[in-house]
């Protein structure tokens, strides 16, 4: 039984997905990344990485990086972000994973509903980490690097908690926010740590 989705069939052999992780938190880049999987070599299990639990994350994302064709993964820096805003941050990052692959892709499958500028055939697709094999992987190799990135941010910060709250807005981030002031990884643009930074004069 094939591992593909019955839509994938329509799409030629060297289709790169793509997918970013780290849009909403408040802290950190936004990673994205870009897969062309081998259409030979198929890898089971692959689904949008927010059904995966961590351990099975970790174990297709090595999957991913040994079998596939190639991949990439690029990011937009929390300056990027506070300057570009974070949709064309997430943009640039998708952009920069698509040009870091080493084989050029035929098609360029993007979730979501908008495409970065690509001089590539490309289509967006919602929901596509959950239809397309190539975009689910993308999505698993975001999440993995992103999670990453947020446990050597608690090595480096031991007071925030970035292990647990992955610099999203949680009460619990919210609240080390207020009590050991902000650090130079945080979002200057993203409430409420705007409006903080604006209550306290630092903006």
């Amino acid at each position: 039984m094939s591992d593909l989705l019955p839509s994938e069939s329509q799409y030629p052999a060297r289709v790169a997905g793509v997918d970013e992780a780290g849009r909403g938190p408040l802290a950190g880049p936004v990673v994205a990344a870009a897969v062309i999987l081998n259409p030979n070599d198929l890898i089971h299990g692959l689904a949008d990485s927010k059904m995966l639990t961590e351990n099975q994350r970790n174990h297709l994302a090595e999957q991913i990086k040994n079998r596939a064709l190639c991949y990439c993964i690029a990011e937009a820096s929390v300056e990027e972000i506070d300057r570009l805003n974070i949709l064309q941050a997430t943009l640039l990052a998708m952009q920069r994973a698509i040009n870091g692959l080493s084989q050029t892709p035929e098609l360029v499958l993007v979730d979501g509903n908008r495409l970065p500028k690509l001089a590539l055939p490309a289509q967006a697709i919602v929901k596509g980490d959950s239809k397309i094999k190539a975009i689910s992987a993308a999505s698993i190799l975001a999440k993995v690097t992103r999670d990453a990135i947020m446990q050597g941010y608690q090595q480096q910060f031991p007071q925030f908690s970035f292990h647990l709250h992955k610099g999203y807005g949680t009460s619990l981030h919210i609240e080390e926010i207020k009590r050991f002031g902000y650090l130079h990884i945080h979002r200057r643009t993203f409430n409420p740590v705007k409006t903080m930074l604006m209550e306290s004069g630092l903006i």
